[in-house]
């Protein structure tokens, strides 16, 4: 069928332009290739429909009704496709995504207003939970993970790193004392992510691999966030989600030097294919978190 329809297109131009040079020039075909699809388009509906000569084409009675037909309908398609285009080209509707609550409001929030401000005719929609949307099922535009997704057949973007530090509250290094290495690590309370049983370190060309111990496992850095405050453990986080708390001096820097391995934020959709909205909001997250770590 969708040669059919292509065939259908071609002999209305060739129609209209009156020669299969001309329509091969505008189309940028060889007038053989065109030539060649014409007589499948007529073999297919078992009619002739153009008489041919070396320098114009003649409608047959059957081509003259055929192209009358036909015509109307090519035109049709056109503009659905180009209605179609200037919809996916449109800076306006609704952005729907899915990301961490955390991740929302320590990275995007502060940015968001600005997105808006830039697109006045969008509006935004966030699904704040920890799950896996399914994008291609689910009414969402795109979803942004910190850490590798799980994502087998969909589009994956890194859009940001991110570098994890280790802090802990006063109240934690006045109890369990300061530490000179990260080896000592093995002796401390360590507040981690489920999904991490590991923690890497490195400084000066050195790096360290610590298992950390802990009475907690969980999937929420804004639990470890404020546990920490809290004094039950160090907090292995990028600085960006402790600023506050460094601020209010309720977290402070633990071996500063010792910096953990980049971790990477993902922007996933279900297609390469984006509408102009989603494009350039991959766009403004990959400028407004070039400094995230």
């Amino acid at each position: 069928m969708t040669n059919d329809l292509n065939d259908m297109a071609l002999f209305v131009a060739v129609v209209k332009a009156n020669s299969f040079r001309g329509a091969g020039a505008k189309l940028g075909i060889p007038s053989s290739t065109l030539s060649r699809r014409i007589d499948a388009l007529e073999k297919s509906i078992g009619l002739r429909l153009l008489h041919r000569t070396t320098r114009q084409v003649n409608l047959t009675e059957a081509g003259r009704s055929y192209f009358e037909r036909s015509k109307s309908i090519v035109e049709e398609a056109q503009l659905v496709h180009e209605e179609f285009g200037d919809l996916a080209s449109q800076m306006t509707g609704v952005l729907k995504m899915s990301l961490s609550a955390e991740f929302g409001i320590t990275y995007l929030a502060p940015l968001l207003q600005n997105f808006l401000k830039q697109h006045p005719g969008l509006s935004l929609e966030l699904d704040l939970t920890p799950r896996n949307v399914d994008l291609i099922n689910e009414p969402f535009d795109l979803a942004v993970r910190m850490g590798a997704p799980d994502a087998p057949g969909l589009i994956t973007r890194v859009i940001a790193r991110y570098l994890p530090r280790l802090y802990a509250s006063p109240t934690y290094l006045e109890h369990y004392g300061e530490l000179s290495h990260p080896r000592e690590l093995g002796s401390h309370q360590c507040l981690a992510m489920a999904t991490t049983p590991r923690w890497i370190l490195n400084k000066a060309g050195k790096t360290e691999i610590v298992k950390p111990v802990s009475r907690y496992r969980m999937n929420s850095i804004a639990m470890i966030r404020r546990l920490a405050v809290l004094g039950e453990g160090l907090a292995f986080v990028p600085e960006r989600v402790v600023a506050e708390e460094l601020m209010a001096g309720t977290l402070m820097p633990v071996l500063p030097d010792w910096i953990g391995e980049p971790g990477l934020v993902y922007v996933v959709t279900a297609t390469r294919l984006l509408p102009a909205k989603t494009q350039k909001f991959i766009e403004f997250l990959r400028e407004g978190l070039r400094d995230c770590e």
